[in-house]
């Protein structure tokens, strides 16, 4: 069974910092690309930052200079350390794991963690 459990969410203000981790499980974490996307209210659901098996990544442009994905093979997890928070990063943030030679069939998600940045 697919797993994918968000946890490191919460209340911070403007120009904190938070961590957030993906515990993965039931499928192969090392051949997947795993993402951190996020949906505010109102809006669609968009990337924010994603990273290869073999560690390249990719960031969104709100994202870059601010955030930093890392992932942890050996143990499954995935990370987004996010720096100088302002109000418009306020989301719901959630995993996603693609598996790059099928990434329509082999695409899972968590059930996401909520970030609020006040003012």
């Amino acid at each position: 069974q697919v797993q994918l459990v968000e946890s490191g969410g919460g209340l911070v203000q403007i120009g904190g910092s938070l961590r957030l981790s993906c515990a993965a499980s039931g499928f192969i974490f090392d051949i997947s690309i795993m993402s951190w996307y996020r949906q505010a209210p109102g809006k669609e659901r968009e990337l924010v930052a994603s990273i290869t098996s073999d560690g390249q990544t990719n960031y969104s442009d709100s994202a870059k200079g601010r955030f930093t994905i890392s992932r942890d093979n050996a143990e499954n997890m995935v990370f987004l350390q996010m720096n100088n928070l302002n109000p418009e990063d306020t989301a719901i943030y959630y995993c996603n794991s693609k598996r790059p030679s099928d990434p329509v069939r082999y695409n899972y998600w968590g059930r996401g963690t909520q970030v609020t940045v006040s003012s």
